[in-house]
């Protein structure tokens, strides 16, 4: 065969397999195109940018729906011959960079979802102005198309440019207040960070694929039980993986803000705008959750292959992870003023919570599927949740111009729908009945107890109490303290769009914690495909 039909066939295979299962990709990366183009051209200067992203991040999410539906659309367009069980395969997709399954199309749905719903809070609170939208829902749609990257990654080469396509964005989007100092040095902090942990994840990676010659993951777990399979005790072989697998893990973790690598949560956090401190406290995490559950997976094999001893001991570092993140988190979101950094406190202890059903789907063959439909469980309710407490915070900064909790007093009587919502947001994420962050707690309770980790599940319940006081601090400003009386009644009502908004995220969550008997079996067919 010469190279020309090689490079035929290679290219008529990339055609008819990987682009199909590419598209909600390709639609954001087209739309980041078209945003720049429109700019080019005199009558591009009246088209509304914010419109066009909000379209074409709802199109990439009906195509990642249509695919959830059709979980193998390659079969239905008849490019490919039906599989033969009736459960459909994961299929590797650009080469094995790439794959095609399930949990891939989840995460799609799940984040151009919430990207839907961010650009539709952008376009409410007026923030980026119409001047500066172009640049920053491009660099949002950038970090989606890498976050759907991480998702979808099965190649050390692909973990890593997903983290970086979704990161740098990130960056930049964390500084885009022009003009305040605060922002600047956000930004500036994150891209340190940022920076420093991508290096060490890098060389994490080289070692890795140094020492087992692959950097395809479903390969990594067989080449790692061949060459560790027959060693005895920490030989320099098992120190350099355990290195390796530590430094790959530090890079999830610094997108995850697990402690001790959460340091630019907070500073970030405040120094940006809410709009986007709400997109990097839902996407990065449940994005780097993803990547999590596969590099996991791909070290320590499934639960019926690969190296028992390595699962075990990733889940009880993993666990150790988890529970000092989430106890960090609570503890430390106590002493904060400023309602953007308790909230950054606050993901930095759910995301403790969410790694908690990860370290169960490793330790026992029998936790595996409930662990990470804990996990992704838990993700759905939080993207409601925590996007609702974010736009709570965002409304209410337009109306009186302030993020500070002193600011906060008396509400209620000013802004009694937005108080409402905010109590239901809160008491969410505390975990109280019948909301739905009180069924996603008991999922990851659930997943722990049958992993037999009951040092874990105390340490979960007593986060969960801890959390009460600092929820409580927030909702006491705002229904019991007296506010100044000479301050003008806020003019939002629920009747506005953003009281629409709000409270249709409210509903969600409430009826997330009374049907959510739908949302566990979607759930768990979704982490089946992974064993």
């Amino acid at each position: 065969m010469s190279f020309q039909q090689l490079l035929d066939n290679l290219m008529d295979q990339t055609w008819r397999q990987s682009l199909p299962g590419f598209a909600p990709e390709a639609v954001l990366a087209a739309t980041i195109v078209l945003m720049l183009l429109v700019r080019l051209f005199r009558w591009g200067q009246g088209v509304n940018i914010s419109a066009l992203a909000l379209v074409g991040t709802a199109v990439a999410c009906t195509l990642a729906y249509f695919q959830l539906h059709d979980a193998n659309p390659f079969v239905g367009a008849g490019l490919v011959a039906p599989p033969a069980e009736s459960v459909a395969r994961p299929l590797p997709i650009f080469s094995g960079l790439l794959v095609y399954d399930e949990f891939t199309i989840f995460f799609r749905l799940f984040l151009t979802f919430f990207g839907t719903l961010v650009i539709w809070l952008t376009m409410i609170s007026g923030i980026p102005d119409r001047e500066d939208s172009p640049d920053f829902y491009t660099l949002l749609l950038g970090a989606l198309v890498g976050m759907c990257l991480m998702a979808s990654a099965n190649h050390l080469l692909m973990l890593f440019i997903g983290v970086e396509m979704a990161s740098v964005p990130s960056y930049a989007m964390a500084g885009f207040l022009k003009g305040r100092r605060q922002s600047s040095e956000a930004s500036l902090k994150y891209v340190v960070y940022g920076a420093g942990a991508a290096g060490v994840m890098l060389y994490g990676i080289s070692l890795l694929a140094g020492l087992f010659g692959t950097m395809h993951l479903p390969s990594l777990a067989g080449a790692m039980a061949e060459t560790l399979s027959g060693t005895e005790g920490f030989t320099p072989e098992v120190r350099v993986t355990l290195l390796a697998v530590l430094m790959v893990l530090v890079g999830i973790a610094f997108k995850l803000s697990a402690v001790p690598f959460h340091f630019w949560c907070p500073d970030v956090f405040e120094g940006a705008s809410a709009e986007v401190a709400a997109f990097l406290s839902v996407a990065s995490k449940g994005a780097a959750l993803a990547l999590l559950v596969r590099f996991s997976l791909a070290v320590a094999g499934t639960s019926a292959e690969g190296l028992a001893d390595v699962r075990l001991h990733l889940g009880a570092a993993i666990a150790v992870l988890a529970a000092v993140t989430a106890t960090f988190g609570n503890m430390a979101a106590y002493a904060q003023t400023n309602l953007k950094r308790l909230l950054a406190y606050s993901t930095i202890a759910h995301a403790g919570y969410m790694m908690m059903p990860i370290a169960a789907s490793l330790r026992t063959p029998e936790a595996a599927v409930l662990g990470v439909q804990a996990m992704l469980f838990y993700l759905v309710v939080y993207l409601f949740m925590n996007l609702g407490a974010f736009a709570v915070v965002v409304f209410i900064r337009n109306e009186i111009g302030s993020e500070e909790l002193k600011d906060y007093r008396g509400l209620w009587r000013r802004c009694p729908g937005l108080t409402v919502c905010m109590v239901i947001f809160l008491a969410s994420l505390t975990g109280i009945p019948p909301l739905g962050g009180f069924a996603a707690k008991f999922v990851v309770f659930l997943a722990l107890v049958q992993a037999k980790l009951w040092w874990l599940v105390v340490v979960a319940g007593v986060n969960t109490v801890i959390s009460v006081f600092y929820y409580w601090r927030v909702l006491r400003a705002m229904i019991l303290e007296e506010g100044p009386e000479a301050e003008p009644a806020p003019s939002l009502g629920m009747g506005s769009i953003a009281g629409v908004y709000t409270a249709a995220l409210a509903l969600s969550v409430f009826v997330l914690g009374i049907w959510f008997n739908e949302l566990s079996e979607f759930t768990q067919s979704i982490a089946s495909v992974l064993f």
